[in-house]
């Protein structure tokens, strides 16, 4: 069998649904940030465990729980509050914590990620691989931008099944405020990466398809009028039209927090 963690702040109304997917678990921990509402009582209600750890960003946040919590399998997914298991997913990572044999730290998994109600594939460029299911005494995260990474030293393999994450858990002032978050996060990351466009241009080229993802995102943030192309390029290039109304939503969302991103990098180096 497996551990979960679930990231949690502030999460009462997302958290039950997330807990419901992980019937059959026996050990599962609720990281929380310092949350006011009733988040910690339905996780202890539901069974969970509870530990709280002040927030500083998502990779410190997981890198905590591998050494703080005294997990009961050696093998852990690790979740936030939006999103969901699926019971084909449970039964694979079972499978392949059982058969661990040493040789991968981690596993990548590809979220099917909804909005209002909705699986938008093009929209979210569909498998976007995030590395969930890893070995706490093996795996170490790192922070880039808003989110996290595997250290390049892990080992990884890759899951076929997929977890649910709802874009739209929070509403579209719930998103907007996150993202706001989120581009000031990026912004740094942005200022600090002063990678050559030849090796980006190579890995964009020649590199495997998840390493291409990355370099494009890289070369990105280098090009003017970033809203208007991510809007483009979601919804065009990538066929975010053929996810509908929600995918015309959510491309326009996704061109709104490019705006975000630019503002947070011209204000940072305002400053500097």
């Amino acid at each position: 069998m497996f551990s979960i963690v679930i990231l949690t702040l502030n999460e009462e109304e997302n958290l039950p649904a997330c807990l419901a997917s992980t019937a059959g678990c026996d050990d599962v921990v609720v990281l929380d940030s310092g949350s006011t509402d009733r988040t910690v009582e339905l996780a202890r209600a539901a069974g969970a465990r509870v530990e709280v750890n002040p927030f500083v960003d998502f990779a410190a946040q997981r890198n905590h729980a591998h050494r703080s919590i005294a997990f009961r399998h050696p093998w852990v997914f690790h979740l936030d509050a939006d999103e969901q298991l699926t019971p084909a997913l449970v039964a694979e990572c079972a499978a392949r914590a059982e058969g661990d044999d040493g040789t991968l730290d981690g596993c990548w998994v590809a979220p099917k990620m909804f909005f209002l109600g909705r699986w938008i594939p093009h929209c979210t460029d569909f498998p976007a691989w995030q590395a969930r299911f890893v070995h706490v005494g093996r795996f170490t995260f790192i922070e880039v931008g808003h989110g996290q990474r595997e250290h390049p030293a892990m080992r990884m393999g890759r899951l076929r099944e997929n977890y649910r994450h709802d874009l739209s858990s929070h509403g579209e002032a719930g998103w907007d405020a996150k993202h706001r978050r989120y581009a000031e996060a990026e912004a740094r990351t942005l200022a600090a990466d002063h990678t050559p466009l030849l090796p980006l241009g190579r890995r964009l080229l020649a590199g495997p398809a998840l390493e291409r993802r990355r370099a494009l995102k890289q070369l990105s943030h280098r090009l003017p009028a970033r809203p208007w192309l991510r809007f483009i390029y979601q919804y065009l290039l990538r066929g975010g039209f053929l996810d509908g109304r929600p995918g015309l939503r959510y491309c326009r969302l996704l061109a709104r927090y490019e705006r975000y991103t630019d503002e947070a990098v011209r204000a940072l180096r305002a400053r500097t």
